[in-house]
């Protein structure tokens, strides 16, 4: 698929639904390429425009989808012909994820969440699609005393040879350990899922999906870890706010 992106805010994104990241799959594996598919919300704007890293891993990336309403609903604003559908959230996506890699024999490996949530995240999937293939490993992974655990992992993923690589180890960890492992990563596409399998365990609550198509997802967050998250969505905003602004004039 020839790539499109359009510029909204200082970064580049593609309108992409979820069968339009399918056959991005389906063909990255088919030619046996090594894509980076990404996405962008609120969260990942604001570090774009305040962390080198990872305005580096965007510039590796091959395609970028949009996992935020708010986006999407800035994208409209802006004029730009942007469709509800290709807001792709890992919370709607995980299953019909799972689902087309268990239907064409898809290995997935997912490389993130606490000790022992990945693999029970993974054991619902397999009792829901007995025909997927995945394997995983926690994400905590990624300190400089425990980089062994790094290249093991790597080598890990190297043996396995996933068609699909899920690394959930959050915004900005996840995008900081795929570009430093990037030219040692074996896998045809390569996603940031962030809390995908989180949500699959338990772990997280799924925020309901009526509030993720209203563009309310970051409030049922909020109220849930109030802690850990108040800075992203209380503060960040007015960060996105001055960048609408200008490029609103």
């Amino acid at each position: 698929m020839k790539r499109s992106p359009y510029k909204i805010l200082g970064v580049e994104i593609d309108a992409l639904s979820i069968p339009q990241l399918h056959d991005l799959i389906a063909e990255a594996i088919d030619t046996n390429k090594k894509w980076i598919i990404a996405n962008h919300n609120m969260h990942s704007l604001y570090l774009y425009h305040h962390d080198q890293k990872v305005r580096a891993f965007y510039a590796e990336a091959d395609y970028v989808h949009i996992d935020s309403m708010p986006l999407v609903f800035i994208a409209k604003l802006l004029g730009f012909p942007i469709k509800r559908e290709q807001r792709v959230t890992y919370a709607d996506w995980i299953w019909p994820l799972m689902a087309k890699a268990a239907e064409n024999n898809w290995r997935v490996f997912y490389l993130g969440s606490k000790p022992g949530v990945a693999e029970k995240g993974a054991a619902r999937l397999r009792l829901k699609f007995p025909n997927l293939q995945i394997k995983t490993a926690h994400g905590y992974i990624n300190l400089p005393q425990d980089s062994h655990k790094s290249l093991s992992t790597l080598e890990t993923i190297s043996k396995y040879q996933p068609h699909i690589l899920i690394v959930g180890m959050g915004m900005p960890q996840q995008e900081h350990w795929i570009l430093k492992n990037l030219p040692h990563i074996k896998s045809n596409t390569i996603l940031t899922g962030g809390a995908c399998i989180d949500y699959v365990a338990g772990a997280v609550p799924t925020p309901p999906r009526w509030m993720g198509k209203v563009g309310l997802e970051w409030l049922y967050r909020l109220l849930n870890e109030p802690k850990r998250l108040w800075k992203r969505y209380l503060i960040e905003p007015w960060f996105i706010t001055k960048l609408l602004l200008k490029e609103v004039k």
